[in-house]
């Protein structure tokens, strides 16, 4: 198959969350099972400027018409993930004023309508069609409409997959953004594009999609009812009765995620040799000048502050977490008032808690390395690809039983499960403390978290059976129109 993969972030090019990991590593599977992905992806000009990748031009200037009065210069360039093609799509506003990851996303649409006209665009532009168009997120979320709506001579043999990452992220703008793309006001209806008033970026990529999926199995049910639905429920309930929806757990590289040869470790280790993690753990202490406490584990946070990551609950929970006794080391930004809660926390507590606020990929890794456990309390959570890098790395998850999560961590074999709020995490704790005291109890588990398989194989031939339902669905609609 002929595979487009649209993603407006890419690991290691320029990462913000977890879209950007999968981004750069399913597509790595799918190309490895003789499949021709090609990845399209914005030019941002920290990308342009890094000189670790080799860039070259492949169409230095075309014209993308966003409409039929409006049109914008364009530029291809390409560079390449292991074999896989790697197309940045840029022109002279919006991206180029991106220079780290902190500043890939701007508010607006101008920069997602360009990038969506200009990825069909730019497949013409090479004379390279491809059999799927994958979708993620709602910034693709109009590609699917303007493939069926505004350019379906071309596009209508084409498949499409959308997929979520977050349901709550949905992309809601004003009735113009039609008139400006050139499409039918008509589609602003309840079963096509519109949502509470608004024009629905998400709703429209799933409605006008051939098959939709997220990135759980225990998310795409949870997505299905009201709590986690985020007004969208009653649309994935439909798409699932028109075997049209799925979950489909996330994978992660386990190239980049290797403790055998992690570059950012100061020392290696696997599961059958874990001496190297003790090295890790010193090399931890030092990095965060924490002086260790007796038979107390050091437990991780990798992590966006922010409530959806129940990092406020954390907060809570502190005074009777460094009772139990744990010590506590968070690395993140997001949320201001949360940084500052963190803040001072860890002036409160210098012995129990390190707050690392900066976004720093060496450091995280060292983070899971160093670790003997690693917290993830987040209210909800569409997979998760923390825990299972923990995992691998030799530190037993503590997490709530949601979304991936639930999929993938179970209570006393490879990590530790809670439901409630800060009284359920206190209580997950005290049984990992429990655990970590009993030397051959901690070593099973932390044996049974690292040789779990969680790598994109199982994960890329399930995506590959849904393009192959999606261009079935595709052939079925075109013998019935």
């Amino acid at each position: 198959m002929n595979i487009l993969f649209l993603s407006v972030e890419v690991a290691p090019f320029a990462k913000v969350g977890g879209l950007a990991d999968v981004a750069g590593s399913l597509p790595k599977a799918l190309r490895a099972l003789g499949h021709d992905v090609r990845i399209l992806m914005p030019s941002y000009k920290m990308v342009e400027d890094d000189k670790r990748w080799e860039i070259t031009d492949v169409i230095p200037s075309f014209q993308i018409h966003e409409s039929e009065t409006v049109s914008r210069s364009a530029y291809l360039r390409q560079t390449h993930l292991d074999s896989v093609p790697v197309y940045l799509l840029g022109t002279d506003a919006w991206f180029n004023q991106a220079l780290d990851s902190a500043t890939v996303y701007r508010p607006g649409i101008e920069q997602y309508l360009f990038y969506s006209t200009g990825a069909l665009q730019a497949c013409r532009e090479l004379g390279w069609m491809p059999d799927v168009v994958h979708c993620n997120d709602w910034h693709t979320g109009f590609v699917p409409v303007l493939m069926r709506e505004r350019e379906k001579e071309v596009w209508d043999g084409v498949a499409s997959v959308m997929t979520i990452h977050n349901l709550a992220y949905q992309g809601e703008f004003g009735l113009d953004i039609l008139e400006f793309l050139n499409l039918p006001t008509e589609l602003f209806n309840l079963h096509q594009v519109e949502a509470h008033g608004r024009v629905n970026f998400l709703k429209a990529g799933c409605v006008y999609a051939d098959m939709v999926n997220t990135v759980s199995p225990n998310y795409a049910r949870e997505v299905q009812t009201a709590s986690f639905g985020a007004t969208l429920d009653g649309l994935m309930r439909f798409l699932a009765s028109e075997n049209r929806f799925s979950g489909i757990l996330n994978g992660i590289d386990e190239q980049v995620f290797d403790p055998e040869t992690d570059p950012a470790l100061p020392a290696h280790f696997s599961a059958t040799d874990r001496t190297g993690k003790a090295k890790c753990r010193a090399a931890l202490y030092e990095r965060l000048a924490l002086a260790p406490i007796p038979d107390a584990p050091i437990l991780g946070v990798v992590s966006r502050l922010s409530a959806q990551k129940g990092i406020d609950i954390l907060v809570e929970a502190g005074p009777a977490l460094f009772a139990l006794p744990v010590q506590l080391v968070v690395q993140g930004i997001g949320d201001p008032a949360i940084a500052e809660a963190l803040r001072t926390t860890a002036a409160e507590n210098p012995a129990n808690l390190k707050f690392v606020e900066e976004f720093a990929p060496d450091t995280a890794q060292l983070v899971y390395g160093g670790c003997d456990g690693f917290l993830m309390p987040s209210r909800f959570e569409p997979c998760g690809l923390g825990q299972m890098i923990a995992m691998r790395y030799g530190a037993l998850p503590i997490v709530r039983k949601t979304g991936g999560l639930a999929d993938t961590v179970f209570e006393g074999m490879n990590g530790f499960v809670f439901e409630d709020g800060p009284s359920g995490l206190i209580a997950a704790c005290k049984r990992a403390v429990d655990a970590y005291r009993q030397p051959q109890t901690w070593d099973k588990m932390a044996v049974a978290a690292m040789t779990a398989d969680y790598s994109w194989r199982k994960s890329a031939q399930a995506y590959l059976e849904l393009y192959h339902g999606a261009i079935a669905h595709r052939a079925q609609n075109r013998k019935s129109a």
